[in-house]
């Protein structure tokens, strides 16, 4: 489908971007950025409501794009994400004082690109797209230019990415070398032959070190925690769940239609790196004293988890990996609106300022104990129907090594959320109650809260949706 026919199918696109430049005009002129903020949010809403997923899949802008029920999936998802972040930055103190703006402008940018990253069906667009969501996550990381950790964890960033851009970049190459097209079923088809054996399996290599970066797994997670405690919490919360799932969907897309006929190879290098990355967020994580550093493991972990979808490749563990994600995304971001409330109070991002907090604020402490259950996988919360449906799909191709690891780690993960709920309920609270969070924080909140056990009670109203 040429340009000016595919514009008809890219309306929420354009509106993002309309609104993207709109909100950077409205921030010279409007001295309330909080209308701002309130505008920013308002187009996410209004392009969330006019996507549609379309009853066919359609190749758009030359094959550049495919648009259908997986991109479709995701283009939901990064509008959720995005919408929910810029609710938490209204009233984000650290940013009153700074050009929110340009921020919740960045962020617009931001669904803009990763949308683009979800559809993408060309090697050429599926890098650009990926450069554009993390130049931008570098800007927001360091976005606090006068916070010596917002700087740090921003040139760490920029460092990291950079490199790991630059090798699956080279793995873009060999294939573009292979194939003599950009196109993914090209592609895909070329390497079919036996000659380009040795050339598909160095690609999928590199492929894994690029998004491997992405999803924060290990042993490319090393940027992780710092990253995430020095930039600012709403952010944070962003980056542990938007870009990690556009990381996924760029995963799945590519070895689907890629390296679909090197599975003997990479399934069994995905279940050790899920193994290995699952291990390593747990056990790391159990000896953190600092919430947002505690919640980077957990959220390291978390990828592990996932990757056990992305290891089977079945029917069924692709539409695992879009449930956990979903309720992944649901939890994660509800866990730290309550970091985001907690530090804001007691203005530090230490677990001792947990103490007591069921004291200080008891629905602050109820909602986290939900959240974390969820992201311990209890029933009945969201968290427990993404690790059912990862672990099922496990079992259902006798991956019995790789379930064992992860029932395993269930348990130590298990073990460090209880220290959190213990350190709200069993340990003395050492200050003053808490006020009431913001009116935006406190619909993030409940809706959060509400969505967490909606999905884990009735699973079929979601799952159907999902998976169609």
């Amino acid at each position: 489908m040429h340009a000016i026919e595919s514009l008809k199918y890219f309306i929420p696109e354009l509106i993002l971007l309309g609104g993207a430049f709109l909100t950077l005009t409205m921030d010279f002129f409007v001295k309330q950025k909080k209308l701002v903020g309130e505008f920013a949010f308002l187009v996410i809403v209004v392009a969330l409501c006019l996507s549609e997923s379309p009853a066919k899949p359609m190749s758009l802008f030359f094959g550049m794009f495919e648009l259908d029920a997986f991109a479709h999936f995701f283009r939901c998802l990064a509008l959720i994400a995005v919408g929910i972040t810029i609710l938490l930055s209204l009233g984000y103190g650290p940013l009153k004082k700074h050009y929110s703006g340009e921020f919740y402008g960045l962020f617009i940018f931001m669904a803009f690109a990763l949308i683009l990253v979800a559809a993408a069906n060309n090697l050429l667009m599926i890098f650009l797209a990926i450069e554009f969501v993390s130049l931008i996550s570098y800007l927001l990381v360091g976005f606090l230019k006068n916070d010596p950790k917002s700087k740090e964890a921003a040139v760490k960033y920029l460092l990291f990415g950079s490199v790991c851009s630059a090798v699956m970049l080279y793995g873009m190459s060999l294939l573009y070398g292979a194939a003599g097209s950009l196109e993914l079923p090209a592609i895909g088809n070329a390497l079919f032959y036996a000659p380009f054996k040795p050339l598909a399996i160095a690609a999928v290599l590199f492929f894994f070190v690029g998004l491997g970066f992405k999803i924060s797994m290990a042993p490319f997670h090393m940027w992780a925690p710092d990253v995430y405690e020095g930039a600012p919490t709403p952010v944070t919360a962003f980056l542990t769940v938007a870009p990690k799932a556009l990381g996924f969907a760029v995963l799945v897309r590519v070895l689907d239609m890629i390296f679909w006929n090197f599975r003997g190879v990479w399934s069994p290098a995905l279940v050790i790196l899920s193994i290995l990355t699952m291990t390593i967020g747990n056990i790391t994580a159990v000896s953190q004293s600092n919430i947002k550093r505690f919640l980077a493991y957990s959220s390291i972990a978390q990828a592990g988890y996932i990757l056990m979808g992305l290891a089977v490749f079945t029917m069924l563990g692709r539409g695992a990996i879009l449930i956990y994600l979903l309720a992944y995304l649901l939890t994660n971001l509800g866990a730290f609106a309550v970091v985001l409330f907690v530090g804001g109070e007691t203005r530090s991002d230490s677990l001792d300022a947990y103490a007591g907090l069921s004291q200080r604020s008891p629905m602050a402490a109820a909602m986290l104990t939900i959240f974390l259950l969820s992201l311990a996988g209890l029933p009945p919360l969201a968290g427990f129907i993404g690790k059912y449906y990862v672990f099922a799909a496990a079992i259902q191709i006798k991956f019995i090594t790789l379930t064992i690891f992860a029932a395993i780690n269930s348990v130590v993960a298990a073990y460090y959320y209880f220290r959190i709920i213990r350190l709200m309920y069993l340990t003395p609270a050492t200050g003053p109650a808490f006020a009431a969070p913001s009116k935006a924080l406190t619909i993030v909140l409940w809706g959060l809260f509400l969505s967490v056990l909606a999905m884990g009670i009735f699973p079929s109203f979601f799952i159907t949706r999902i998976l169609g």
